[in-house]
């Protein structure tokens, strides 16, 4: 049975607990699914002090002592998680944006391959879908494969025709959501994916610094790999691989 979890940035069980209900339903009239609601209000996790040290050293080193990890855990344990979120001030919650906040270093070592993301947003003012963008640009950065989300209204009262449209783009959401899910294979990368892993390589290969980007690179083989994970990029993508290192090289030379 495969492990759903969705992480909800609103405090209210309103809108956007809705939005992932109706998720849920279509969702199950593919298989039986484990369905996880993670309400971010009932967790305690601090801000980021921007200490670093989860970059330099590792994330164990982090000097918050919260529920950081438990709702970590819960990504890794989840065959599919779902990011939601209101529009609070033309963006993500601060819930939503905290949680972010606090998986920085996996933007450095992305993790959660195999895994299927998508995102929804709520709102009432038309600027969500630059906030679905965000985050389906940041579960892409952690790793996770990414199917297009959702935006829709939520206003209050809300007639039957805005219910429908709702609707309707939570049914489609979650159509491609479990395409993504029961895919066999992990998707081959897009130029504009492999041009940033081969540019973060570098990077990272030549930093100052031996930090923990870099012994975590060594350990998963990345110095040497086509990408993150095993695939087939094809004769034309690897010749854009080859070419992305050597435009690398010569920025890192004149750095």
């Amino acid at each position: 049975m495969k492990k759903i979890t969705a992480f909800i940035g609103s405090a209210r069980k309103k809108a956007t607990y809705q939005a992932i209900q109706e998720f849920e339903k279509n969702l199950k009239q593919h298989e039986e699914i484990d369905f996880e609601y993670v309400f971010l209000s009932e967790y305690n996790l601090k801000f980021c002090q921007g200490c670093c040290q989860c970059f330099e050293k590792g994330e164990e080193f982090c000097p918050l002592k919260d529920d950081r990890d438990v709702l970590l855990e819960k990504i890794e344990h989840s065959d599919g998680v779902i990011f939601a979120t209101p529009s609070y001030a033309f963006q993500v919650s601060a819930r939503m944006k905290n949680l972010l906040d606090r998986f920085a270093f996996m933007f450095h070592r992305p993790r959660f391959f195999g895994k299927t993301f998508t995102a929804i947003v709520t709102q009432t003012i038309p600027v969500g879908d630059n906030i679905r963008k965000y985050l389906e640009n940041s579960g892409a950065n952690l790793g996770f494969h990414v199917t297009k989300g959702c935006c829709v209204w939520t206003l209050d009262p809300m007639t039957e025709s805005q219910r429908k449209k709702l609707e309707q783009k939570v049914k489609k959401c979650s159509e491609r959501f479990y395409k993504g899910l029961i895919r066999s294979k992990p998707p081959v990368p897009s130029l504009f994916r492999l041009m940033l892993f081969r540019f973060g390589r570098l990077g990272v290969q030549h930093a100052n610094v031996r930090n923990y980007d870099y012994y975590y690179y060594k350990d998963k083989g990345w110095f040497e790999s086509d990408y993150y994970y095993e695939t087939s990029l094809g004769p034309i993508k690897k010749l854009f691989g080859y070419f992305f290192d050597f435009l690398g090289r010569q920025f890192v030379k004149h750095m």
